[in-house]
């Protein structure tokens, strides 16, 4: 795979909610909204420019005959230099985004295979939420690449509004899995080179809740608008869309106050059908039309955008607004602008009550289509109001002041002519999508150069090439410790090795791990990944890798990693035989050390880049970012050419974890170390062997028929 020198590849990730190109089904529910329109505009915008050869917006694939088959094709073309990737990970179905985090791992390996069939690598990678973040830090470390990330809403952010809300920790971790998310967060952060955002709020509001929050690496640059797609009405425009809201309203010649959402309890629309209800001047002055998703029955919807739909209903009942409100059942996606023109034809406004906003693209569809705004001032829309002046900020929970915000703009005529004529104006002069590709690129000029790509002279490393599978193994737990196991699997090994290579991947120092393989007679192996991931040799000879020490280099800074723990009680240095350049190696004392979390909290606190790995309840040791077990394992199989799905992975220690995680056949011996790991017993994918130690290993070669087959479970 190799760099298109002819204009970037830029590779955008957008894992959740059912995205394609056309009739996007915004609101259908809580993953399903903004974000999946910003990234199709954006593939498309970036592509239209000339310094880009191609983009490439990658998703999940989802074969499921609730939805449509439309998210099951492989390859959707956006454009001539776009189009939309769906890539398998894990169940077939339709899932929400807080059920997808144990098969992230899954989607990174899939992500590389797909990439590993492309004739050009991409030029930088794009992450869009949080767990596109997971995914973008583990592709551009592999790949040597720049990471941009935006993150649409940050889960700091969320988890501070559910628990004003009044909803307990344990139910928040529960229904969200907002601790994996947060995680995902800070290390996205303390890997990306750039941050997208679409407003100032963003950046200080919410990213400033994060112990990797850099302002230095923040960009904002607004999303665009389609000004094709969303412009003033014309002259006597028939509007198709207008009989489906007369219907609703005795007097439909009255101006409209149009909100348009999700269902959604955030965006807040009961309280402003409470300040109309209870507003007789807003009553006399206008119709309310509320557009908020799509249904058939509401009770086949899921649970919170049934109480916010029924609740609708209950407050048009209470306050009596029959033939004042408009509540359509549905709408298409090509019939929004329509939408939009219908109220400014009138001499409507429109809404956005929201607790809070993080950008606002309705807002902007709303101004390019020559509506005034009225708008919460928290969050994105007091940029737009600021850039384009087109209407009012309040208070969200203030009924007095939604009520006169939207009696401003509808008595007085000028006020409406002057907020319309400017809202056209700003859109098209700020908010352009022409605009948002010019900053976007001169932004990732700016990028700082990173590491070569992974080198291509793949079968020189090749220790046989028939070998198209391997096994690798922990040293400690797994091949020490029961002798008679050990012979036998090392005589399994002599009968494969035309079919098989031999890998061993342990936390010890190539020299205290080369003592115990002579001493205990283990096979030599075909590749050592020895200090954690750190340093990687190949064949008898034992050459050393030496592209991949460069590679996990990059920002690691060991000197200011141990200035930050030295001090800390319960962490006691190990001796200088088991420290290396790249590997930080302590004992740790439970009882006096904080917690694990807490020296990540820590290492985070000083906006370092690294990996912490705790193992066997004792040791604390603390690699590159770009150095693990995992990661180094994913690299031998690009070099070795081996598929994942060829590898077999044995682990029983927490510092094995992420080289089971993923497409490895998986297996885990029943010595592992106490409840290290038990957090895989629920991934059906993840073999726990009855046996302990080279039993494990030999019981799991039989559980994947290795030697004969290499089949995925």
């Amino acid at each position: 795979m190799k760099t298109d020198n002819n204009g970037k590849y830029l590779l955008l990730i957008s894992i959740h909610g059912l995205i394609r190109g056309h009739e996007l089904e915004l609101g259908r529910d809580a993953d399903t909204g903004g974000q999946t329109k910003y990234v199709v505009d954006l593939a498309k915008a970036l592509a239209a420019h000339d310094d880009v050869s191609q983009v490439d917006l990658v998703t999940r694939r989802i074969v499921d005959s609730s939805v449509s088959a439309d998210y099951s094709t492989a390859v959707e073309p956006l454009s001539d230099k776009a189009r939309i990737i769906r890539i398998d990970a894990g169940p077939a179905e339709y899932l929400p985004k807080e059920q997808l985090w144990d098969h992230l791992d899954s989607f990174v390996d899939n992500l590389i295979n797909w990439l590993n069939e492309q004739s050009h690598r991409p030029n930088l990678v794009h992450s869009h939420y949080a767990d596109a973040g997971y995914v973008g830090v583990r592709l551009a470390n592999l790949l040597g690449i720049p990471l941009i990330h935006t993150g649409h809403s940050l889960g700091r952010d969320k988890r501070k509004r559910l628990l004003a809300r009044g909803l307990s920790r344990t139910d928040i971790e529960q229904t969200y899995n907002i601790a994996r998310r947060i995680d995902a967060e800070e290390e996205t952060l303390a890997n990306a080179d750039l941050v997208i955002t679409s407003t100032h709020n963003e950046i200080e509001e919410q990213y400033g809740l994060y112990n990797y929050y850099d302002a230095g690496r923040m960009a904002v640059i607004p999303p665009g608008t389609d000004l094709t797609q969303f412009h003033p009405p014309s002259e006597g425009e028939k509007i198709p869309f207008a009989a489906q809201v007369d219907r609703f309203l005795s007097n439909p010649q009255k101006p409209l106050i149009l909100a348009l959402s999700r269902p959604d309890e955030r965006k807040n629309i009961l309280t402003l059908i409470e300040a109309y209800g209870e507003s007789s001047a807003l009553k006399q002055a206008a119709n309310l039309l509320v557009i908020a998703g799509n249904r058939e029955d509401i009770r086949d919807l899921e649970h919170g955008a049934q109480s916010v739909l029924t609740n609708i209903l209950l407050l048009i009942d209470t306050y009596d607004l029959y033939g004042r409100v408009a509540f359509p059942k549905s709408h298409r996606a090509n019939e929004v602008s329509q939408i939009y023109r219908l109220a400014s034809s009138n001499g409507g406004v429109f809404i956005n009550p929201a607790l809070t906003e993080p950008f606002g693209l309705t807002l902007l569809e709303a101004a390019a289509s020559g509506l005034p705004l009225v708008a919460t001032e928290n969050g994105g829309p007091v940029d737009i109001i600021a850039n384009c002046k087109n209407g009012v900020l309040v208070d969200p929970l203030d009924k007095g002041a939604i009520t006169e915000g939207l009696l401003k703009l509808l008595r007085d005529r000028d006020a409406w002519e002057l907020a319309s004529r400017n809202g056209i104006e700003g859109v098209s002069r700020h908010y352009s999508w022409q605009a948002h590709a010019d900053a976007y690129l001169n932004k990732t000029r700016e990028l700082p150069g990173k590491v070569l790509p992974i080198p291509s002279e793949k079968a020189a490393l090749r220790a046989s090439h028939y070998r198209d599978r391997a096994i690798f193994t922990d040293l400690d737990q797994n091949l020490i410790g029961n002798p008679a196991g050990m012979e036998r699997f090392a005589a399994a090994l002599r009968e494969n090795r035309k079919c098989v290579s031999f890998g061993i991947v342990t936390g010890r120092r190539i020299d205290s791990a080369l003592a115990l393989i002579k001493k205990h007679g283990i096979p030599r192996p075909d590749v050592l990944i020895t200090s954690l991931g750190t340093r990687i040799h190949y064949r008898q000879d034992l050459t050393e890798d030496d592209f991949w020490a460069n590679h996990i280099d990059h920002n690691w800074n060991a000197q200011q990693v141990r200035r930050a723990l030295n001090p800390l009680p319960g962490l006691k240095p190990q001796p200088k035989n088991e420290q290396t350049p790249f590997k930080l190696s302590y004992f740790i004392d439970p009882r006096k050390a904080p917690s694990v979390d807490e020296i990540i909290a820590l290492i985070r606190q000083r906006e370092l880049t690294a990996n912490v790995v705790s193992s066997f309840g004792q040791f604390l040791d603390i690699v590159p970012a770009r150095a693990s077990k995992g990661q180094a394992l994913r690299y031998v199989s690009q070099r070795l050419d081996i598929p994942l799905e060829h590898i077999l992975a044995v682990g029983g220690s927490g510092a094995d974890e992420d080289m089971m995680r993923g497409n490895t056949l998986a297996a885990v011996v029943a010595n592992r170390h106490h409840e290290e790991l038990s957090q895989l017993v629920d991934q059906e994918r993840i073999y726990f062997a009855g046996q302990p130690h080279a039993l494990g290993i030999l019981e799991a070669i039989e559980h994947y028929d290795f030697f004969n087959a290499c089949q995925v479970p």
